[in-house]
Order: structure tokens, then C-alpha cells, then sequence
């Protein structure tokens, strides 16, 4: 059977596409990459400007919805939690490890001088860096990893802020000057994990990543996704959430930050867990999880700070 696979072209992209090609081909699939230019690509600028969410997935969904390919691989974090009703979310590999992490010539965030620039195009990061840190200036920055480090190392920024799964993906580990504890910025939503998408009606494309499908990882995502669709936040609010099980519970924490980073409001949410029931019960009840947790947010005034965020 062969898969043709859409991917974006960016190095880290193809990194992720190639990584489930050789997964798909080690199942006796075989698989031809189409290489695809979203819009997140070609802009230069802020994500706020462009619209934010789906610039980096539409065109992928598109070619999927054409049929120019039947699998779309996607960092799960771009993608909006509202997709094509034609389209499925049919699988979600393990997770890397979600943090975030300060990249600089040398100095921790703590270390930094005061007013220090700092570049990130995430609401979410700034909003974090704003809130231990108030003195520093947060500037948007664009473009892959590549091209982020040079602007770094060119001396545009004193520091930047790039996800630990992207960097150890790409043999770039090294670069890390910090990498951040939950406690100091809690990850985005879907952080670190691959969202392998489909056509609804496509069951052989499904049957096939069924088996690249990782419970844990595909039972967490759907809780922090839930709760992202619950608040109806989008990607351009400075929302963080994580899900993970652990000792017979599905554990769920999620922040909401004022855009200056000044106000925060936080919960804690669990439930109890069992591995053995079936997958499609995991799932919903990890659905259930998320919106139980946006509620608690809610409740709290989460909504208020969502709204100054978006506008």
C-alpha cells in the first residue's frame, strides 16, 4: 500500500515526516513525501498579524481534502483543535519531552541584564517570561529553527525561546543554555507530540497509522485540546496546558496569563484511570477531563484575560 505523505518543507518538518515514513515503512507500507508551502511559511509577519491559527496546517488539509495526499503529519501544537469535519486525527505517536528553553550566549534567564531582548513569536512564552521577569523586552521573531538561531547569533537578541523537542529532533541539544521546569513556563498545548491526520472515509490510511498511535500521548493531548476548544483561546492566547498519567490517574494542569504576564489564574484536574479499557473510552474520557478543566478556569475569570488577549 503506498501513502503519500504531506509535509511542510522546513528542515524540522521533514525531520518529523521522515521519522513517521520510516515508522509507516517498518510496518510494510510504503510511503512518497509531498512537499507543501502553507502560508506560516512564506509570511514574514507577526502570527497575530497573519490570523495565527492554521497558517502552518490549512494547505496541508487542503491537499488532503483533494487528494493530492492521504496523510498529513503535523506539529500537533499548530494545529487547531476545530478541523475539517471531513478529516480525522487518526493517530498521535509518543511524545517528546514538552519543555521550553532559553537559548543565549551563555546567561540564564535570571542572568540577563535588565531590558534584555528576548524573541519569541508565542503570547503564551511571553506572557511566562513576563511574569518572572517584567524588565524584559519581548520581541516577535520569525522563520525555522535555522534561521532563529542566526538571528541570535547575529546579535538581533539577547536571548530566544525555542521547544526542547524541536531542538533535540534536530541534533541541536547543545545549543540549550536553559531548559525551563513546568513551574518556570508550562508547555503549549499539544507540545512536542506529531498529529498524524486523514481523511474520515480514508480506513485504510487509518488502519495503517493505527499502529503508530500511542495511548498515553493520544489520551493527554486530547485533554489539553479539549480544554483549548472549551476556552476558545486559539493559538494566539497565552494559554499553557499539560496533561500526562501517572499513577492511575490522568493528570491535568493549565495556566492562563494576562497578555503582560502580571495576572495568572491556574488549576489542577484529574481522573482516575484505566489503561485497559478501550481506546475510544480513553479518549472521551480525557474530553471530559479538558472541558472540566476550561470550566474551572472559567469560573475563576480565565475568560477575561482571553479577551484582552485577542484583543
Amino acid at each position: 500500500m503506498l501513502i503519500r505523505l504531506g509535509t511542510r518543507q522546513s528542515t524540522l518538518a521533514l525531520w518529523q515526516a521522515k521519522y513517521v515514513s520510516n515508522s509507516l515503512r517498518h510496518h510494510g507500507h510504503a510511503v512518497e513525501l509531498v512537499k507543501i508551502t502553507t502560508s506560516g511559511d512564506v509570511s514574514t509577519t507577526p502570527l497575530g498579524e497573519s490570523g495565527g491559527q492554521g497558517v502552518f496546517t490549512k494547505e496541508i488539509q487542503r491537499a488532503l481534502l483533494d487528494r493530492r495526499c492521504d496523510l498529513a503529519v503535523h506539529s500537533l501544537k499548530d494545529l487547531p483543535t476545530e478541523i475539517f469535519p471531513e478529516l480525522s486525527l487518526a493517530a498521535i505517536p509518543t511524545r517528546e519531552d514538552t519543555a521550553d528553553c532559553l537559548i543565549s550566549r551563555g546567561m540564564k534567564l535570571g542572568e540577563l541584564p535588565v531590558g534584555a531582548i528576548i524573541g519569541t513569536g508565542s503570547p503564551r512564552r511571553k506572557a511566562s517570561l513576563l511574569h518572572v521577569r517584567p524588565d524584559l523586552n519581548i520581541l516577535d521573531i520569525r522563520g525555522n529553527v535555522d534561521t532563529r538561531l542566526r538571528k541570535l547569533d547575529e546579535g538581533h537578541y539577547d536571548a530566544i525561546v525555542l521547544a526542547f523537542a524541536g531542538l533535540n529532533r534536530l541534533g541541536l541539544a547543545s545549543r540549550i543554555t536553559q531548559k525551563f521546569a513546568s513551574n518556570e513556563m508550562l508547555s503549549a498545548v499539544g507540545q512536542g507530540a506529531l498529529g498524524l491526520e486523514t481523511r474520515s472515509d480514508d480506513l485504510n490510511t487509518i488502519a495503517a497509522v493505527e499502529a503508530l498511535d500511542d495511548c498515553e500521548t493520544h489520551s493527554a493531548a486530547v485533554a489539553e485540546r479539549a480544554l483549548l476548544r472549551s476556552m476558545r483561546a486559539g493559538c494566539l492566547a497565552p494559554l499553557s496546558a499539560y496533561a500526562w498519567l501517572a499513577q492511575g490517574r490522568l493528570r491535568l494542569i493549565a495556566r492562563v496569563y494576562s497578555p503582560d504576564g502580571q495576572q495568572m489564574i491556574a488549576v489542577e484536574h484529574s481522573a482516575a484511570w484505566d489503561s485497559d479499557i478501550p481506546k475510544s473510552e480513553c479518549y472521551l474520557k480525557a474530553e471530559i477531563l479538558g472541558i472540566e478543566a476550561a470550566a474551572m478556569l472559567t469560573d475563576q475569570g480565565a475568560g477575561r484575560l482571553i479577551h484582552e488577549a485577542h484583543q
